[in-house]
């Protein structure tokens, strides 16, 4: 296997450190954003964290950081202004771009996984899904409200209700992760995809959101290829066995006593029929030689289905759990939409989150012997080519996509010391990293019903979705501009 770095970026000067940008943003679109407010006078958040300083003082009892916190959660925006707070008294303001919650209370809302399409070609309409509770596992009679927000006039249509929500449907199959699977129809202005549960099955819906009307098919999807024509999917009862958080509450894994059935696996659905074929045995799969890793007495399952942009291929991981695998028990695998022609793109056991860069290259966070973790892209073959991206300016894990285009990464993080998370771009020609924000989660926002920002673009690459519990409404949608920043 060849080994090959990227060029390095153009050489930055010293007070650049880490490549960061902090871009200026024209004042015209500043004044949209409490990034940019060292002391914004109308945030609640700010005022309940010095309204708990002065009950403090009054009380002669002794303000810690986590009872600040507790005050604050509602802004991270906010808490960052205030001297002191994380050691940033003497740093200068970043100038970041222009956000709005899309989503208000009291209900919840979200949409979940970075790979799916949440705006329609438009970009005017944004998916999400809704719930009455947070901090716990979905149980199997667990409703959530399909809908979707106008972006158009302030995301005020005719159509809403008065927090702003235009309901579309409901969903008895979903998860805190990756919701259930709702998505524009790939090719479609007006037509929505999204998985349920009726009776002992687990089903898809398709929706045309404006004329309302509906079809049922009798399984449940995954990814979609870009002609809208066909999905492919795991069983998603076993995603649940082996993974809790991942599949659906409901149904029970058939061959949960089995460490690789030959029965279970990956389908291939027909969305104009309903038909569907298993095309990869787990068994089959199972069988095939992990040089780096012994999987004896391993139990094996697939996750993360994911269509190439031309739809020639989809990636998926093989996942295996059992005595000794730790945390190196996954391998990328990529074939045909037959289920043929399977290439084993990484082996070393421990891919992660991963993107399309185009029908012949995946973007991945991975461990590779030449620099262990970091992102890779790999050439979509078996023992292809694999070169590091970012090894300094990206170096965590995060929620990966390219922008169309492929000049920009869109990424993210994981909570750092502060539980701020931090959604950024990465300039694919410079090595320039430019921050969208950071956004404070509470701490009891974990596991499984975390809150990832999960950063997702419109069509035309000038906006991105993040979901965040940040300004104390729990989990909501919010709207990041990044014009100014893309061009």
């Amino acid at each position: 296997m060849k080994i090959n770095r990227l060029p390095a970026p153009k050489k930055q000067t010293q007070n650049k450190p880490n490549l960061v940008r902090r871009r200026r943003i024209p004042k015209s679109l500043a004044k949209k954003s409490s990034h940019t407010q060292k002391y914004p006078k109308s945030n609640s958040s700010l005022s309940s964290g010095l309204k708990a300083i002065e009950l403090s003082r009054m009380d002669n009892n002794e303000l810690t950081r986590r009872k600040f916190l507790h005050y604050t959660a509602g802004s991270a925006l906010a808490l960052t202004g205030l001297p002191g707070y994380a050691n940033q008294a003497n740093s200068k303001p970043e100038d970041l771009p222009p956000i709005r919650a899309i989503t208000r209370g009291p209900k919840f809302h979200w949409f979940s996984y970075y790979d799916k399409l949440q705006f329609d070609p438009s970009c005017r309409y944004v998916l999400g899904m809704e719930v009455n509770f947070e901090h716990r596992s979905p149980q199997p009679d667990d409703v959530i409200s399909i809908g979707m927000v106008d972006l158009k006039d302030n995301d005020r249509s005719p159509r809403c209700d008065a927090a702003g929500w235009i309901k579309l449907g409901q969903s008895r199959s979903w998860c805190w992760q990756q919701g259930c699977m709702l998505q524009w129809l790939p090719g479609s202005k007006n037509q929505i995809i999204w998985n349920d549960r009726e009776g002992d099955r687990f089903v898809c819906h398709i929706l045309n959101v404006h004329s309302g009307k509906k079809r049922t098919l009798p399984y449940p999807i995954y990814t979609l290829s870009p002609d809208g024509r066909t999905a492919v999917a795991p069983d998603l009862r076993r995603v649940q066995d082996m993974r809790p958080g991942y599949g659906y509450a409901g149904l029970p894994d058939p061959y949960k006593d089995d460490l690789a059935p030959k029965d279970s696996g990956i389908f291939r659905i027909d969305l104009k029929t309903g038909r569907r074929d298993l095309i990869i045995s787990i068994a089959d799969v199972a069988k095939i030689p992990s040089p780096h890793i012994n999987t004896t007495g391993a139990k094996h399952y697939f996750n993360h289905l994911l269509f190439n942009p031309d739809g020639s291929r989809f990636i998926f991981l093989h996942r295996r759990l059992g005595p000794g695998l730790g945390g190196k028990g996954t391998r990328m695998l990529t074939a045909k939409p037959d289920g043929s022609d399977i290439h084993i793109v990484d082996s070393y056991g421990k891919t992660s989150h991963f993107i399309w860069r185009d029908p012949r290259h995946i973007l991945a966070w991975a461990w590779h012997p030449s620099h262990k973790n970091a992102f890779y892209l790999y050439e979509d073959s078996t023992g292809g080519k694999v070169e590091v991206v970012g090894k300094d300016v990206m170096p965590k894990n995060g929620h990966c996509t390219y922008l169309p285009g492929n000049k920009w990464i869109l990424n993210d993080t994981y909570p750092d010391k502060e539980r701020k998370q931090n959604p950024y771009l990465y300039n694919v020609a410079t090595g320039e990293r430019v921050p969208l924000g950071h956004f404070y989660l509470p701490p009891q926002y974990k596991g499984e019903w975390r809150c990832d920002t999960h950063p997702r673009f419109s069509p035309d690459g000038r906006s991105v979705v993040i979901d965040s519990p940040h300004e104390g409404n729990g989990r909501q949608m919010h709207l990041i501009d990044i014009s100014a920043i893309v061009g």
